[in-house]
């Protein structure tokens, strides 16, 4: 074929490990349900910023270094981080990708977590403990819808690397990984029962 893909955007989805997920998720929604009841400051911060829900992002941001569940969680999750950075090409011979943050969302009915990135991050991704049949995915924009200006609208069924939007499911004991820079939102949550997830990021130094 003539025409060449160049410059993509890559996002990487995976199951978090082929047994035992279920057994680590219901630690983890344990935790995270009581750190919703002992974090008073993220409730309120939460009552202003996260309408409905409740993140731990501005108040307990590194559970992976206080909690040895949130440390397995971090033990998990990277050998997936560095199957994603080698897909990406980083070359990290001389640093290393490190976890800086891992806090706790629960998102109840109608909560909406809006469009927004990672600032001084290299990798991010969110890990799934509970989630509802029929709950909010994880919503990715086209980083370069700014700059079409003038191109025509894509066709009815188009493959997913030419659309503007992306939505991936939110499936308990998987995990979505991607680039910091790139811009995503969670749409508000449509069920009652509340949907349970852990994000976080990873630097380079």
């Amino acid at each position: 074929m003539p025409t060449r893909a160049l410059f993509p955007t890559l996002i990487y989805a995976s199951r978090l490990q082929p047994r035992g997920a279920a057994a680590l998720n219901r630690q983890l929604l344990r935790e995270c349900v009581q750190l919703r009841h002992d974090d008073r400051a993220g409730r309120l911060w939460s009552r202003r910023h996260y309408p409905g829900g409740y993140t731990s992002y501005q108040t307990r941001c590194r559970l992976q270094s206080v909690s040895p569940t949130f440390a397995r969680l971090e033990a998990l999750l990277g050998r997936h981080v560095q199957r994603f950075a080698r897909a990406l090409d980083f070359d990290l011979r001389c640093r290393t990708l490190v976890m800086t943050d891992c806090w706790a969302n629960i998102m109840r009915r109608g909560v909406v977590h809006g469009l927004h990135l990672h600032p001084l991050s290299s990798i991010s991704g969110t890990y799934y403990v509970r989630t509802p049949r029929g709950c909010a995915g994880l919503k990715f924009e086209d980083p370069r819808l700014e700059r079409f200006m003038a191109a025509p609208p894509r066709r009815a069924g188009a493959r997913a690397r030419s659309q503007a939007w992306v939505s991936y499911p939110a499936l308990a004991g998987s995990l979505v990984l991607f680039e910091s820079w790139l811009r995503h939102e969670v749409p508000p949550n449509p069920v009652n029962d509340e949907r349970v997830s852990v994000s976080f990021n990873y630097s380079w130094f």
